[in-house]
């Protein structure tokens, strides 16, 4: 064999078979610890657990983020960033799409819900601030005052985190499950017990509550308040 064809021969093992890693960045540090959060829970997210998620020391992450904090905020600023604006036909439908919208992406991140309930800094991207600026223009369109919008965005805000907590089975009507199922049974018969006929005419639509027709359901009643009061102030 001649020296040529020795250097040309792929050496085994060598840098062309070593399989391409991305680098470590901001993006990927976040997307890591989004994942952790979303299969693990919320305090499973420490710089410790989401180094070993990427193959790396924790300590190197500090190169690209200052802290867990960090992180966090770079998460719920991530995951306004997924959501996807789609435009109606009028403000109505608009808006119900947004609320779908966040209901969506709230479902498919359920510690997100904690996060923004205990955030108490100011955000740092403004990409993360396109909703917000999205859905009040949608209030304005309605014929909202700036009061009435922020009032009516904590309202509307209140009811998605109060139906995604629903949904994920933390009230009556969640989804289905053994200790669901025998606390409906022992409710129920308590009920058929007592003097308590409106409980007991409801009871079947708690337990077999849709989760999407009740969510349109709440969100009829709001728009038709805003409806309301805008046509009271006019």
């Amino acid at each position: 064999m001649t020296a040529s064809s020795v250097a040309e021969a792929p050496v085994e093992g060598g840098a062309e078979e070593r399989p391409h890693r991305e680098p470590l960045s901001r993006d990927r540090i976040i997307r890591a610890a989004l994942r952790i959060m979303d299969e693990e829970g919320l305090d499973a997210v420490t710089m410790r657990r989401v180094g070993r998620e990427l193959g790396v020391e924790a300590m190197s992450l500090y190169n690209h983020v200052r802290g867990k904090e960090d992180v966090l905020d770079g998460i719920i600023q991530g995951v306004l960033r997924e959501f996807r604006i789609t435009r109606g036909a009028d403000w109505t439908e608009s808006t119900r799409l947004a609320a779908r919208e966040f209901r969506r992406l709230l479902v498919a991140h359920p510690s997100v819900m904690k996060l923004m309930i205990q955030r108490d800094k100011p955000f740092t991207n403004a990409d993360s601030l396109q909703v917000y600026e999205y859905i009040f223009e949608l209030l304005h369109e309605a014929g909202l005052s700036g009061a009435d919008s922020g009032q009516a965005f904590h309202v509307f805000g209140g009811y998605i985190l109060g139906a995604v907590t629903l949904e994920l089975g933390l009230m009556v009507g969640g989804p289905s499950d053994d200790a669901h199922e025998q606390g409906h049974q022992e409710m129920a018969q308590l009920i058929a017990l007592a003097d308590l006929p409106r409980l007991r005419e409801v009871m079947p639509y708690l337990i077999d509550c849709d989760m999407d027709q009740q969510f349109e359901f709440g969100l009829d009643l709001l728009i038709e308040g805003l409806r309301s009061r805008v046509a009271a102030s006019s």
